[in-house]
């Protein structure tokens, strides 16, 4: 393997790797560089050789654009508005902008996302849900790009910086006021079932339950998708049950707008004849009629300290501290209140 002396450290050439990899030295710069006129097999090997060689594409943070890349699988809600301005703040304070790429999905960004970030060589990369394929990372690696997932979709790797916040405990104290409020039969919307903060919430909902020995009915809780249309079609499952709960605890606030209109629609009242717990505190709980309960998830905290994580992790490659989880706090409004005198409860546990 060929080397090249940098005063004490040792680096692979780009010239030794053409050679491996039969192919020209302009052609291993533009597979470093991200352009596209490179075939896919002869990018597929390059890409190999540079991480055999744990090749990595020195420079400081002046040599990359003054960018932060925050990449969403859909920017068409309030809860992305929330993140960008986080991850704004952070960018403004250090002289940066930000890039709003719309790619792929929960779980990845789409194909041909890769290339185009390679071209634009940003500062840093910041992923919504998403986690990265070990490709992909391989090829920010070798570039000095760092990433960072905020409030990750799956359990991510543990080479992976994330931030995400305490779904659990936000579940527990959501489905807690519920229940201190008298409430046992209490329906609950979650999230997409494979994604982990989903998951961690109905967790949460599950142990208030038992912790205040109420049989958890698996019956009573329904997969949404956090959307409005997705909380309206659930919640009307829910409510036109013959024992329908006295209670629902939405996966996010705009579900919880979504049971709202399903409530509206049975001629139900909110909250004298159904209680609603929401999740994330988006600027909307508190305009709505009623202004919703709701857990607060610290989203705009979230971006920004995912930002600086991003912005640090540039700096310094090898930090050990790349793992975050923000606290969540029980916000009470008008949409809950205790159960009527009367109304039907679940039997104990």
């Amino acid at each position: 393997m060929l080397h090249e002396e940098m005063g004490d450290a040792t680096r692979v050439t780009l010239s030794s790797i053409a050679e491996q990899a039969a192919v020209s030295l302009p052609t291993v710069s533009k597979v470093l560089n991200g352009r596209g006129d490179v075939a896919p097999a002869t990018r597929a090997r390059v890409e190999a050789l540079l991480a055999t060689n744990g090749y990595s594409k020195r420079g400081d943070a002046a040599a990359s654009a003054p960018l932060i890349e925050l990449v969403f699988h859909e920017l068409d809600s309030a809860w992305a508005i929330e993140v960008i301005r986080g991850v704004e703040r952070v960018a403004r304070a250090n002289g940066m902008s930000i890039i709003l790429t719309e790619s792929g999905d929960r779980h990845s960004p789409g194909v041909g996302w890769i290339d185009g970030v390679l071209q634009r060589n940003p500062a840093g990369v910041i992923l919504i849900f998403s986690d990265l394929s070990a490709d992909y990372k391989q090829q920010l690696a070798t570039r000095n790009i760092p990433f960072v997932v905020v409030d990750p979709a799956g359990d991510p790797a543990p080479d992976v910086p994330s931030i995400g916040s305490a779904n659990w405990s936000g579940g527990f104290a959501a489905t807690q006021h519920l229940v201190s409020l008298g409430h046992t039969r209490i329906g609950m919307i979650s999230g997409p079932d494979e994604m982990m903060c989903s998951r961690a919430r109905v967790g949460g909902y599950r142990a208030a339950l038992e912790a205040a020995g109420i049989a958890f009915d698996p019956t009573l809780v329904v997969e949404g998708d956090f959307h409005p249309e997705g909380g309206q079609r659930r919640a009307m499952e829910l409510l036109q049950r013959s024992e329908r709960p006295s209670a629902i605890f939405s996966g996010s606030d705009l579900q919880a707008m979504g049971v709202y209109e399903a409530a509206r629609t049975l001629g139900l009242s909110i909250p004298a004849d159904l209680s609603v717990v929401g999740y994330d505190d988006l600027p909307v709980a508190r305009w709505v009629g009623p202004p919703l309960t709701t857990v607060r998830q610290p989203l705009t905290e979230m971006a920004e300290e995912a930002a600086k994580l991003v912005l640090q992790l540039r700096k310094e490659p090898q930090l050990e501290n790349r793992r975050m989880d923000l606290a969540t706090s029980l916000v009470v409004r008008q949409s809950t209140a205790p159960l009527p005198a009367g109304a039907a409860t679940a039997e104990p546990a």
